[in-house]
Order: C-alpha cells, then sequence, then structure tokens
C-alpha cells in the first residue's frame, strides 16, 4: 500500500456564503467545486493553480453529524473553541500580511521572522485559525 497525495481538508463554517466571501473575496482562493448534492452543498477552494489540493467549507449537520452534535459543533464553533487550523505559503509575506489588512481580516499576529522563514496569523468569520509563510528556501 503506498499513499501519494493529500487532495482534500475540511474545515467547519457557520455560513458557506460567507465562507466564500472571506476565502475567495479577502484571501483570493478560488472555488474548485461548488454542488448542491440535496443533502449538503460540497463546497470546496483551493489556491490558485492548485486544484489538487482542496479545502472544504462545511456546514456542521448530516451526513457527517446527528442534528445534535451539529448543534454542539456550532456552539463550540461560535466560542472559538473548535476553529480548525490552515496553513498557506506566500511569495512575499509583509506584502500579503499589508493587503489582508486594508481587506479588514482579523490578523492574530504580525509577520515574524522565524527559523523557518516570515509567518503571521489570522483568523476566519468562524475561529478558524490560518497561519501565512514566506517559507525559507530549503536546503
Amino acid at each position: 500500500m503506498t499513499m501519494n497525495a493529500l487532495t482534500r481538508s475540511q474545515i467547519y463554517v457557520l455560513d458557506q456564503d460567507e465562507a466564500l466571501d472571506f476565502y475567495v473575496g479577502k484571501l483570493g482562493l478560488e472555488v474548485h467545486t461548488d454542488v448542491d448534492l440535496g443533502f449538503m452543498r460540497w463546497l470546496t477552494v483551493n489556491v490558485p493553480g492548485d486544484r489538487d489540493r482542496e479545502i472544504l467549507l462545511e456546514k456542521p449537520g448530516p451526513p457527517a453529524l446527528d442534528p445534535a452534535t451539529a448543534e454542539q459543533v456550532r456552539e463550540l464553533l461560535t466560542k472559538g473553541a473548535m476553529g480548525g487550523w490552515l496553513s498557506i505559503t506566500t511569495d512575499d509575506a509583509h506584502k500579503t500580511y499589508e493587503a489582508l489588512v486594508a481587506k479588514g481580516v482579523d490578523i492574530t499576529d504580525e509577520p515574524t521572522e522565524r527559523p523557518y522563514g516570515i509567518d503571521f496569523g489570522i483568523r476566519d468569520p468562524f475561529g478558524n485559525r490560518i497561519r501565512i509563510g514566506q517559507m525559507n528556501p530549503q536546503s
């Protein structure tokens, strides 16, 4: 058995249209798939040009969660206690930071030099944490 790619990740969002506004409108990701399956909306985004890796922006509910559990997840998400975590790279951390500040994105910390590069933190409207980094070249 050989695993050869990570293709999809998932984070919970309370409102998929608001999530689209944030991830596409503010972060500059692009819609990969937006399909009404009847029992749920399958909504994924990806970094422009990287259609092999998708992020599912999933509303808590069926089929993954029963109604009572979905309500608990929504409560925890609203309190900021259940946010997911994403890491996105950029060619210029400082320029990206300034652009996101200008768009009113919730910044959790400013660009900082680290052993692996320069990175900073933001939060989406649902409490999910995102690190954006300009990575040092690997030797």
